[in-house]
């Protein structure tokens, strides 16, 4: 019995032993995972901003209702407009008279800065600056401003020949561009300061006499738009 058992553990031979296996760690696998997670949640943050943005933006609008504020030039004074070739030099003298109507009814109106400057077909006359001042909900505010010196201005061409062409008309196309930096008032709530332009195109008669010329005196305006 002892000899079958000597056979027996020769026969098989040892025990061997289980294989053992090695697994490599991934590289960057928990990196990449963190990567995916933050930009997945700043896509949903950004998301969520702009849709809460969006909503505020028509929410304002639809209690607000903002209306377009409206600029008018009622009438006009031009008692000289000389342009001499020989020294290029223009005098001119023109007052005008203008309305802002701020048509909103719960929108106030910060005209911080206003500067108004003529200009005769692109070139600059002169530039004036008005006094800021607020304005109420659904009011209009009169404004007043002249033009009036003397200037050295070179004239193409073209701008000469119009000249010519409107002297002998006695009626000056004269642009007025008024620059504003404004802000909103929505009761106790300020808007950023935003910096539109107005631009009115005007057809004014020489009236030498120095009179205002109303529209119904041959006195010309198209609709004053806000540049965009």
């Amino acid at each position: 019995m002892y000899e079958k058992q000597q056979l027996n553990g020769a026969y098989y031979g040892p025990s061997i032993p289980p294989q053992r296996t090695h697994h490599r760690p991934s590289r960057g696998g928990g990196f990449d995972c963190c990567c995916g997670c933050l930009f997945n949640l700043i896509f949903k943050l950004i998301l969520t901003v702009i849709i809460i943005i969006g909503i505020a933006i028509f929410l304002f609008w639809l209690i607000v209702r903002p209306n377009v504020v409206k600029v008018h030039v009622t009438n006009a004074s031009l008692t000289q407009f000389n342009y001499t070739t020989n020294n290029n030099n223009l005098n001119y003298d023109l007052s005008l008279n203008l309305t802002i109507r701020n048509p909103n009814k719960r929108l106030g109106i910060y005209y911080d800065y206003i500067e108004a400057r003529a200009l005769y077909h692109d070139a600059r006359v002169e530039s004036v600056f008005l006094d800021p001042f607020y304005q109420g909900h659904k009011t209009t505010n009169f404004l007043n401003t002249s033009f009036k010196g003397s200037k050295v201005m070179v004239l193409d061409g073209d701008q000469s020949l119009d000249f010519n062409k409107e002297k002998a008309s006695k009626v000056y196309e004269i642009d007025l561009k008024i620059y504003l930096r404004i802000r909103f008032k929505l009761g106790v709530l300020k808007t950023r300061t935003i910096k539109p332009k107005v631009t009115c195109e005007l057809r004014v008669p020489l009236n030498s006499g120095g009179g205002a010329t109303t529209v119904d005196g041959g006195f010309q305006t198209t609709k004053c738009d806000w540049d965009r």
